[in-house]
This record gives C-alpha cells, sequence and structure tokens, in this order.
C-alpha cells in the first residue's frame, strides 16, 4: 500500500486515539502512535501495522513533563526529511469535578495535560508540518467546552479553552495550507466515562474517528460528532443564564 505521509496520534492508547489511528492507516497514513505506555503503544503499533499493511511506529511520552513536546517532535522527523503530515490529539484526562475542588495539583493536572501540552505539542509540530500536499492538526476537544456545567467545570473549561486557541491557529495557518479542524465529540463510550451516570446518546470512538477524518476531507473548521450534537448544544448555548442555572446536569 502507498503511504499518504506520516501523521502522529497523541493519546494512542485510548479508545478514540486507536480509532483515529486505525482510520488514518486504512486510508493509507504511516503512524507515529504516542501515549504512555511502551508495552500498549508496541502492541497497537504492531496491530495496526500487520492489518492495514502501514508503517507504524510509537514513541513514549508524558503530557505532564513541560518541555517534552520539542524533544518528541524532533525525535520523530529526524528520519524524516519532509517532516510528518499530520498531527491528531485525543489525549486528555477528566477527574472527578468534586475531587478537583479540594485538590490543587488535581486541577493543575488537569490543566496541563488538557490544555497546555495540546499546546506546546501543537506549537512544536507546526514548523516540521511538511510542506508537500494538505498538511493538518486535528484537535478532539468536547461539547462539554461549550458551556460551563457544575458537574465538569473544570473538565469544560480545559476543553473551551483548547477550542479557542485552535479557532486561533486555524485562521493563523490557512494561509500557509494548513487545516486546523476542531472535533467536538459528545458522550463517547471509554474508559474516561464508563461508570458515569447521566449519559445517553453514548457513540463508539469509531464513530467520532470517522466524522473528524471526514471533515478534515472538506475542511471543516468544526465537527460535532455525532453530528446530532451541534443542535444540542447550540439550544444550550442559547437558554438565558437564569434557566440554564436551575438545571441539575
Amino acid at each position: 500500500m502507498t503511504e499518504s505521509g506520516t501523521v502522529v496520534v497523541v493519546g494512542a492508547t485510548s479508545a478514540m486515539g486507536r480509532a483515529f489511528a486505525q482510520a488514518l492507516a486504512r486510508e493509507g497514513h504511516g503512524l507515529v502512535l504516542v501515549g504512555r505506555s511502551e508495552e500498549e503503544l508496541e502492541r497497537i503499533a504492531r496491530d495496526v501495522g500487520a492489518r492495514f499493511g502501514v508503517a507504524a511506529e510509537f514513541a513514549v511520552y508524558d503530557a505532564c513533563e513541560v518541555g517534552a513536546s520539542e524533544p518528541l517532535l524532533a525525535g520523530i522527523c529526524e528520519s524524516r526529511s519532509n517532516g510528518i503530515s499530520g498531527l491528531v490529539l485525543c489525549h486528555g484526562t477528566m477527574p472527578d469535578e468534586s475531587e478537583a475542588r479540594e485538590d490543587v495539583a488535581l486541577r493543575e493536572a488537569t490543566v496541563r495535560v488538557n490544555y497546555a501540552s495540546a499546546v506546546e505539542l501543537i506549537e512544536a509540530a507546526v514548523p516540521k508540518l511538511s510542506s508537500s500536499g494538505s498538511p493538518f492538526v486535528i484537535g478532539v476537544t468536547s461539547v462539554a467546552g461549550d458551556r460551563g456545567r457544575p458537574s465538569n467545570a473544570l473538565y469544560g473549561s480545559t476543553k473551551a479553552a483548547l477550542g479557542v486557541y485552535l479557532s486561533g491557529l486555524r485562521s493563523r495557518l490557512s494561509r500557509e495550507g494548513v487545516r486546523v479542524i476542531t472535533v467536538k465529540p459528545g458522550f463517547v463510550d471509554t474508559r474516561m466515562t464508563w461508570g458515569l451516570s447521566g449519559l445517553f446518546l453514548v457513540a463508539p470512538p469509531e464513530k467520532v474517528a470517522a466524522d473528524g477524518l471526514k471533515g478534515l476531507k472538506k475542511n471543516r473548521a468544526v465537527v460535532y460528532s455525532p453530528g446530532f450534537w451541534r443542535l444540542i448544544m447550540w439550544v444550550i448555548k442559547m437558554l438565558p443564564d437564569v434557566i440554564f442555572r436551575r438545571l441539575q446536569f
């Protein structure tokens, strides 16, 4: 199979990351899978490479480590004179909101992983994006970032911050031919949401990956996944604050 360029997938050991890795490999992209567990990364790389006939490498990375992004991307691109064709960010953490209110370190780690590390990774990757083809950045945020709720105010705020950053990045890089896509999933069937109460319309991670890559091909700025969340969140955002504060969710 002819490869379509190498894509770096961060958070590749998550259900969302694996789904994106498989969807990209199916389209012929070579992969560098990035995450914390070397053993799991190696297993996923072997599986994806064998199943789809593409080159699949891996690199260990800890999003809590400040400054780790630049050496990570430098190592990945050391043997790639043309750089990388894309970056997909699927990593993140969602702490219990009540615990986060009492734990400063937990709050700091959430902001670091969900927002600061994403910005650091993107800024390290942008100069290494290939000047040929159609380079891209995909950032997976969440519908939780559209309006703050008491049950996940911290998590939602980090996703909102990432969404605003991606919006500015999209304008900044558009003249250079780099596509920047923001993917906003609703509830997804992953380890992060397992056991949580009150979930509805839960989608498989493969659906989110498919929607994200479909949005990339159509160069859509923001992709809600599944698509009905666009309408749901529009209604929620339009609710007057006096009414919204009364809702318990």
